[in-house]
């Protein structure tokens, strides 16, 4: 990622907070590199089983659009992918959590090492999201997929 891009994606990313520039000065100081960030005034986070959240994020790469920013936490046991506003009210799904107004996520820097989390799809500053229907889609193909829990 440049350097012109990550700083888009901070831009983007700390619009979300209560107060953009103290949570950017915070987050930069911060030596783990990462920040809490809230969920539900830019995105919700639709947060998936890692071995589910994988391949549906390859059947989403394979699509015309790319998909929005998706993290990854240690050990790559759960996928959240950024969704627009509002989905977690209206998303039914076993085994899949949102987070949405109220809840507060961990988001890496983007561009930096972290030791946890981390970006599998990091924003590009432009606001994309995944898209719920194309994000269901995706997860229904990779549940069905024959050789999934191998």
């Amino acid at each position: 990622m440049t350097t012109t891009g990550a700083n888009a994606a901070v831009d983007w990313l700390v619009s979300a907070a209560p107060d953009p520039d103290a949570c950017r000065r915070a987050w930069e100081r911060n030596p783990l590199g990462v920040a809490l960030l809230e969920a539900g005034r830019r995105w919700d986070v639709l947060i998936v089983e890692g071995a589910l959240g994988r391949p549906a994020l390859e059947v989403l790469a394979r699509g015309r659009e790319r998909p929005g920013p998706v993290l990854s936490d240690f050990r790559e046991a759960r996928t959240g992918f950024f969704v627009p506003p509002g989905t977690t009210t209206r998303w039914l799904g076993t085994g899949i959590r949102g987070a949405g107004p109220g809840t507060w996520i961990v988001v890496p820097y983007p561009g930096r090492a972290t030791g946890g989390v981390r970006w599998l799809v990091p924003p590009d500053g432009s606001g994309t999201l995944t898209d719920p229907v194309a994000l269901e889609l995706a997860l229904h193909t990779a549940v069905a997929a024959p050789d999934r829990g191998r």
